[in-house]
């Protein structure tokens, strides 16, 4: 089977050739530019800065020589923006605090404490406030919150949130037309488009990394107390949103067409390591209705099969994300509270594609050994694997400081399974 072909039976609940891979397609498929540098130096590549695909975790760019290499099958439609606001368009260099030599788009602008810490700017603004700070030693960013507060007698929702989603422009339409075209006409792999612009309520997105001025209910823990407090100013939010992302689904749909297989939609993580962040009625209320909406109409005027993002313990909500009409579950966080993997595949193995589970990055990647390792990443083949709908993937990106050796005995194991 070709690359594509392989991916579009896993996706189909038909059982490939053989397992089909992702490193690196989505932003919590991928790895972390320093575990790509070392990684690439264990694959005998050439050594080389790794360009920033995803600046808010660092995630590298895996290069075609590392996706040849190791089998990979899916690529990404990416935006041409960064979650910051700065379109990548040229590179200067970056140090990552153990050394890596990384390339980031040069519009990013950076300021170096006296600490050890990094700060970023909003659009590349520095007249701005910085709106996120990798810690000294870190790796990735974190949000800044810069709301000082909100007025309880007097929200405004729509204006709040004005300036957070917005419709897509024709440059950026026919940046993903021209892009999408030659990824699905130049190569053989399976396609996700990371459309993204319905990750309702995202804790990512809600500090407002890209906005140079946010307003409202920012703070992640007002925003969950908003669910009880003021559950009309979430409700509009997400109608906010909701209306925006169908808005853009329309465009990309006009500039993908039938480029594309799989539309990645949220990363909206709803799940703690023990239980769900709101409860479940909260989610069916306020959430539900709005994700049903849009996968509705991407099944009702495409091709392309649904991407849900959800980490942590979400037992208690799969329900409804089969009756939302999810296609595709990941990162599959088998070592969250309920999520065991023989359950879910015999559960729920008819309604989802599982993308991940493959091998917990929380524990046995980066502190097991590689006989550990393998062993997880064989149960895991075989029990998600059986009768399709299921592409290996780690649970969520591959951190740095993971051992290379405990990488390499991951897909070493993943191809052995495949003979």
């Amino acid at each position: 089977m070709t690359k594509r072909e392989r991916v579009i039976k896993a996706i189909n609940h038909e059982t490939p050739d053989r397992t089909p891979l992702d490193l690196g397609a989505t932003g919590q498929t991928g790895i972390s530019a320093s575990a790509l540098y070392k990684l690439r130096k264990a694959l005998g590549l050439k050594e080389k800065p790794i360009k920033i695909s995803e600046m808010f975790q660092m995630l590298g760019r895996v290069d075609e020589d590392v996706l040849e290499r190791l089998g990979v099958d899916v690529i990404g439609l990416n935006s041409p923006y960064n979650m910051f606001g700065v379109k990548h368009t040229g590179y200067k260099p970056f140090t990552m605090s153990d050394g890596t030599p990384v390339l980031i788009s040069e519009g990013n602008a950076l300021e170096a404490m006296s600490d050890g810490s990094v700060l970023v700017y909003p659009q590349g603004d520095r007249s701005a406030a910085p709106s996120a700070i990798m810690p000294a030693g870190g790796y990735f960013f974190d949000n800044i919150d810069r709301v000082p507060g909100f007025d309880e007698g007097n929200l405004t929702p729509v204006e709040d949130f004005a300036h957070s989603f917005s419709v897509m422009d024709n440059e950026t339409a026919l940046y993903f037309e021209k892009e999408a075209a030659r990824l699905c006409d130049e190569t053989d792999y399976a396609v996700i488009g990371n459309f993204g612009g319905a990750s309702l309520g995202d804790s990512a997105i809600l500090p407002g990394p890209a906005e140079k001025s946010p307003a409202g209910i920012r703070r992640f823990d007002d925003w969950l107390m908003a669910h009880i407090l003021f559950p009309d100013y979430i409700r509009a939010v997400l109608e906010l949103q909701t209306d925006i992302a169908l808005q853009n689904l329309k465009i990309f749909r006009q500039a993908v067409q039938d480029k594309i297989q799989i539309v990645w939609l949220s990363g909206t993580d709803f799940g703690t390591q023990n239980a769900e962040m709101i409860s479940p009625g909260a989610f069916k209320n306020l959430y539900k209705p709005y994700y049903k909406k849009i996968n509705d109409w991407v099944h009702n005027n495409t091709v392309w099969k649904t991407f849900f993002h959800c980490c942590g313990s979400i037992v208690n909500l799969l329900d409804d994300f089969v009756e939302m009409g999810v296609d595709i579950l990941n990162p599959v966080q088998v070592s969250a509270k309920g999520m065991d993997a023989t359950m879910l595949k015999d559960k729920y193995g008819a309604s989802f594609t599982f993308w991940g589970g493959g091998v917990d990055t929380q524990n046995t990647l980066p502190f097991g050994t590689p006989g550990q390792v393998r062993e997880e990443v064989l149960q895991r083949i075989k029990t998600f694997g059986r009768g399709g709908g299921y592409v290996f993937n780690t649970v969520h990106n591959i951190l740095a400081g993971t051992p290379v050796e405990n990488i390499m005995a991951m897909y070493e194991a993943l191809t052995d399974s495949n003979i």
